[in-house]
């Protein structure tokens, strides 16, 4: 059993589970190409300019500082949208974030009363939005680049118009 059904109930639905837009990796993307193309721009120019002893510490250097420029500005992000993850149940909708520090929300459907969704131009085009749940007592919860926002919307709408019908568990 992996993860999310490890976060649910016996007899609770999954009905979607998704990570954020692949849109949020296009810029640690942009930095892993051009970091790696400067470094082996580096090494071509540490082994042909330099020998012996300085050519090996300047293509160590570059491997370290290419480890690191990837490690926070590529691996990172990666890492931060691998373990995010947007799931909703017939029952509620949870959100875990963290690898080594989780956290968690949990919404009840019942508990919502209203579901909206914005997305821009660029949002519109590549199918993503932020998805904005208020429930009863709280301040409304934003959750940026989820896929498919509109077809989320209106599953947690009519999962939420459900969860106010009192017959909701007769008819199942």
């Amino acid at each position: 059993m992996g993860y999310p059904e490890d976060a649910l109930a016996e007899d609770e639905e999954l009905l979607l589970h998704c990570h954020p837009h692949w849109k949020m990796l296009i810029v640690p993307a942009g930095v892993f190409v051009l970091s790696s193309a400067i470094a082996g721009f580096g090494f071509g120019l540490a082994g042909s300019k330099l020998t012996g002893t300085p050519s090996t510490v300047a293509m160590i250097a570059i491997a370290v500082l290419w480890c690191i420029v990837v490690a926070l500005r590529a691996a990172g992000p990666f890492i931060r949208w691998k373990f995010t993850h947007f799931i909703v149940t017939d029952r509620r909708v949870l959100i875990r974030e963290g690898v080594l520090t989780h956290t968690g929300i949990d919404i009840p459907m019942g508990r919502i009363s209203n579901v909206q969704f914005r997305h821009g131009l660029l949002d519109r085009i590549v199918r993503t939005g932020t998805l904005v749940i208020a429930s009863a007592s709280d301040d409304p919860l934003e959750f940026d680049d989820i896929p498919h926002v509109q077809r989320v919307h209106a599953l947690l709408y009519n999962e939420v118009f459900d969860a106010m019908d009192p017959h909701r568990d007769s008819l199942r």
